[in-house]
């Protein structure tokens, strides 16, 4: 892969629109999101650009005139990228470019980015290869055509290539050997799997950023990557846990984000397979987050993808040291934020509690409600175990 330095410095502009299928309330929401994966990538956001239209439009996203206003910023304040929150096609890619004259990067194209600057294994690393080859193969002639603006920064650690490639049938036979060596990791992963014994297996999941991997270090006494960044863990993570002298396998897997690219579901199959493999669910939820519920259902949405949204799943809502009450000022008539730190019992009165899956409420990092997380898995991991394995008993 290759990988710059360039990308600290490098200003941004941000591109979203209005549609009737995403109120505005939403397309902000996004572009909050993909100003988060802007700085995760190393970008500077500079601006934000929406505009309201019944639909994106096909040759260039947004109206010519609002490209005109985005030219205008980009060439007065020195920016290098522009970015839009909706994979683009080829043609839009082109027409934009065409007009902008300077690096045009889509969400897809951007989350790839990332992916590829997070990826430590050898199997991360072909996944997201291969992700970035399916992505960039319908869009092989602007790529090679505008590469001499293109010199470094985000959206640009490339698949790994020194040289100029014109021939379609390069990438197709690069994309063929990608998938054999992801046959044979697959195969070597499934063998491991296989290998582990007569252990529950309990997956966490969750939206990218929620806490996955704090919790994956406070119960199993490992030290896994987490940093308050998109996609800090990237590489699936398989630990040994014992709660009350029952032992478990416990996976940390790759954050979901809203509009994931449909490459990486793809070429991610084998780490999901974690997910798919596992006999319990702990669904992280950061509960700060002023749209945690969104958070709940893109989640759910990617679980049924892969065929895995009717495993036994333990509700985790994190971050309740973090949670911001809103209330409505009287005398302004404004809502304010502020932080009230409810109770345990507080929070089991919430409609969060009254879901069909069991719900604990938890701080990772203040190490809040750790000792009710313990005993809910554990009574969980205990009924499972005696239906899979009903004659193999723990030794207490």
């Amino acid at each position: 892969m290759i990988e710059t330095r360039e990308a600290i410095s490098e200003k941004v502009v941000l591109i979203g629109v209005i549609t009737q299928h995403q109120n505005e309330d939403k397309a902000n929401e996004y572009l909050d999101e993909l100003e988060f994966l802007t700085i995760t990538a190393g970008g500077v956001p500079t601006k934000r650009f929406l505009q309201k239209l019944e639909k994106p439009n096909p040759k260039t996203f947004i109206g010519t005139g609002k490209l005109d206003e985005v030219k205008m910023f980009i060439d007065a304040n020195n920016i290098g990228t522009a970015v839009f929150d909706d994979e683009l096609s080829p043609a839009q890619l082109r027409n934009i470019e065409r007009v902008l004259d300077c690096k045009i990067l889509d969400r897809t194209n951007l989350i790839l980015d990332i992916f590829a600057s997070r990826a430590q294994t050898s199997s991360a690393k072909t996944q997201v290869e291969l992700a970035q080859y399916e992505y960039l193969l319908p869009r092989l002639t602007r790529m090679w055509t505008h590469l001499d603006k293109q010199k470094g920064g985000i959206g640009m650690r490339g698949p790994g290539e020194t040289e100029i490639e014109t021939d379609r049938r390069i990438i197709r036979d690069k994309i063929t050997l990608l998938k054999k060596k992801l046959q044979t990791i697959d195969k070597q992963m499934a063998v491991q799997r296989k290998n582990r014994g007569k252990l529950v297996r309990v997956a966490l999941v969750g939206y990218t950023n929620v806490g996955k991997s704090t919790l994956m270090n406070l119960i199993s006494k490992s030290e896994v990557f987490a940093e308050n960044k998109l996609f800090a863990t990237l590489d699936t993570t398989v630990r040994k846990v014992v709660v009350k002298n029952v032992p478990f396998l416990l996976t940390d897997t790759v954050g979901f984000i809203r509009k994931l690219p449909t490459q990486l579901v793809e070429s991610f199959k084998s780490t999901l397979d974690e997910v798919r493999e596992a006999d319990l669910l702990l669904h992280v939820v950061d509960i700060s987050h002023p749209n945690f519920e969104d958070h709940i259902a893109s989640v759910n949405k990617i679980l049924d993808e892969i065929d895995s949204a009717n495993k036994p799943t333990v509700m985790i809502f994190n971050k309740i040291d973090a949670y911001t009450h809103e209330t409505i000022d009287e005398d302004d008539l404004v809502t304010v934020k502020s932080k009230e730190h409810y109770t345990i019992e507080d929070w089991k009165k919430t409609w969060m509690n009254d879901l069909e899956k069991k719900a604990c409420f938890i701080s990772a990092v203040n190490k809040e409600n750790i000792e009710n997380f313990k005993d809910l898995v554990y009574d969980e991991v205990v009924t499972i175990h005696s239906k899979i394995f009903p004659y193999n008993n723990f030794l207490y």
